[in-house]
């Protein structure tokens, strides 16, 4: 690894365990509570061979006082398992509270960076990506605190302390078994790597075998109608044979390994007991010392694993924290100003000034804007696909920020304002209405959250939304579901209506409000819309533009400019592409119409 990768790592876990400071008393608790189990994991064998072993049973305490001593032990024993039992419940709790502390702050700052960043990271990310961070790779951190980094500690010191504890009985005896034990284990490993990679490839048949067979009583229909029955059939077989194979070969690896593992493990304790043995007849080591030796041997391949395990585990959390900060690091492009102007009273004049704007650099979406709409104006913005509507009406909530040039509400730069309080001031009706799974009062309070009961219901009824909700089964404390899913597509609208009323905003943006909905509920949302209008600054944007020809004044917007503006009628009396995309949008209208009474009378 190179030095800058090295570094990267050190960083990343000095960030990761900063997050630990302010819990460092529980930290400490648990890891003192680690420390004291460990050290009685180490002292049992030792307590065994020489306590019970050398001073009871072969001892000179075999013969006089050996029940007191005994009844001594016994109660030792207990104090120490009811010790270890404390201080397990002190180090389960402490870490776990550590753990889970952390896992809340990484949550919460996730979820508030998420929340924060424009609409541009998030139309460039995938919805998935940013709930991987907030759940599994928080998941693994919080694993990693609560066990691997636990496991570390612990398994550390009982590897050193065995080691200690080995050199200190007998260290030729222990450098015997650190020669012998790590070729054993080299070997073993071995082995265990290709069964892994083998009982992988068992899996992997078997999942191609769950697939073949879900797919094609998926398609038993198609399957039937085809007459290919033997064809799935010889499909099935095919993967079955080879499923078949690689477990055979699964199970001839499985049976080697064992009695080679059994052999190799006998071998290595054979030379330790034999060399042990003569050291015990020769009077160099003690019977208890030698059981207490074998203990220890017996114990070590439990740490060193999970030492193992643990390290990996670690890289891994590693790994997640970094997709994590990565993500907390990211820069948002709209930033609040330090020292903000306030509104005081909004107008809503907007006015843009050379504005020009690019998702992508080279590729502008708007270009060169003049505009100025002067309060209580309805302006109306059309023109093909991709030509900048949504773009242009973007850059009033600053979404976005113009590439060049200002946009402007009462004579002040927008950049001069904070957000909060610039987009307090306006109202947002989008074409796909964003609901919420709490209650109709919750979802309408999204516009004002202090506003009263009243304010709620006199919104809903300036949306023509009161009387549905009040024939719902719980009224305006009826659950809507996931997204609104109990209401229909023009409920859900009158309900965005509502919560905009209630937000009673100066500036207000529709976003084809009402392209989705059938002809009634047009009518009911048309209606709510021209309520809500009333006395606001509007931008309407709208690809049916028989719905717009009551606006102040229509932008037509054709690759990222202005090329026409004026009302309805002076549009229309042009031979411009107003009158050309309303001409082409009757036609086609006519057309579906002509074919849908074709196709009943037929």
């Amino acid at each position: 690894m190179d030095d800058s990768a090295q570094n990267a790592k050190v960083n990343t876990s000095r960030r990761l365990l900063s997050y630990v400071k302010p819990h460092k008393l529980q930290l400490a608790a648990g890891l003192f509570s680690i420390l004291i189990l460990a050290a009685v994991q180490i002292a049992l064998p030792l307590i065994l061979g020489r306590g019970l072993f050398d001073r009871l049973l072969i001892g000179e305490g075999a013969v006089e006082g050996s029940l007191q001593y005994l009844n001594y032990f016994a109660v030792l024993i207990l104090l120490l398992f009811v010790l270890k039992g404390i201080f397990t419940y002190t180090a389960v709790y402490c870490m776990a509270f550590v753990s889970q502390r952390i896992v809340v702050e990484l949550r919460n700052q996730i979820v508030e960076r998420l929340h924060r960043l424009t609409l541009a990271y998030h139309q460039e990310k995938r919805t998935g990506e940013a709930v991987s961070r907030v759940t599994s790779d928080v998941s693994l951190i919080q694993n990693s605190f609560a066990n691997s980094l636990p496991d570390l500690w612990r398994d550390g010191i009982i590897t050193g302390g065995i080691i200690i504890m080995l050199l200190s009985l007998h260290w030729k005896l222990a450098l015997v078994t650190m020669v012998t034990f790590p070729i054993l284990m080299y070997t073993a490993n071995l082995y265990g790597s290709r069964l892994r990679r083998l009982s992988r490839t068992v899996q992997e048949r078997v999942a191609n075998l769950s697939a073949i067979l879900q797919e094609s009583l998926a398609g038993i229909r198609v399957i039937q109608a085809f007459t290919m029955e033997e064809h799935e059939q010889d499909r099935f077989a095919q993967e079955n044979e080879r499923s078949f194979a690689a477990g055979m070969r699964s199970a001839k690896l499985m049976a080697t390994v064992w009695p080679i593992a059994e052999v190799l493990l006998v071998s290595g304790m054979l030379v330790v007991v034999w060399y042990g043995s003569r050291e015990v007849m020769s009077g160099r080591l003690t019977p208890g010392e030698l059981v207490g030796f074998l203990g220890y041997i017996g114990m070590i391949s439990q740490p060193i694993n999970s030492l193992t395990r643990a390290f990996g585990s670690w890289q891994q959390a590693l790994g997640a924290a970094d997709r994590i900060f990565e993500l907390l690091d990211t820069d948002c492009s709209v930033k609040g100003p330090l020292h903000p102007r306030t509104l005081d009273r909004v107008e809503g004049r907007v006015t843009y000034e050379n504005v020009s704007f690019a998702y992508e650099p080279d590729h502008p979406v708007l270009e060169d804007i003049n505009l100025t709409v002067e309060s209580g104006e309805i302006v109306a913005l059309v023109g093909p696909s991709g030509a900048g509507k949504t773009s242009m009406v973007n850059l009033l909530p600053r979404f976005y920020d113009p590439t060049s040039g200002v946009v402007r509400l009462d004579g002040i730069d927008l950049k001069e304002l904070s957000l909060r309080d610039l987009r307090k001031h306006i109202g947002l009706v989008p074409q796909e209405t964003i609901l919420f799974g709490v209650s109709v009062r919750e979802n309408i309070l999204y516009g004002r959250p202090d506003a009263s009961a009243q304010e709620v219901e006199a919104a809903a009824r300036v949306a023509n939304a009161h009387d549905f909700i009040a024939a719902l089964p719980d009224g305006y404390d009826t659950l809507v579901g996931e997204r609104g899913a109990s209401l229909s597509g023009g409920q859900r609208q009158r309900l965005a209506i509502a919560r905009a009323v209630l937000r009673s905003p100066r500036l207000l943006i529709l976003d084809e409000a009402t392209s989705a909905l059938d002809t009634e509920s047009e009518l009911l949302v048309q209606e709510a819309l021209s309520r809500l209008m009333l006395g606001r600054t509007t931008f309407v944007i709208a690809h049916r533009l028989s719905t717009i020809r009551n606006a102040h004044r229509i932008l037509v917007l054709d690759d990222g400019r202005i090329v026409e503006s004026g009302s309805h009628t002076d549009l229309m009396k042009q031979d411009g592409l107003y009158r050309r995309l309303y001409d082409a949008q009757f036609h086609r209208e006519d057309t579906l119409a002509s074919t849908r009474s074709s196709s009943l009378l037929g």
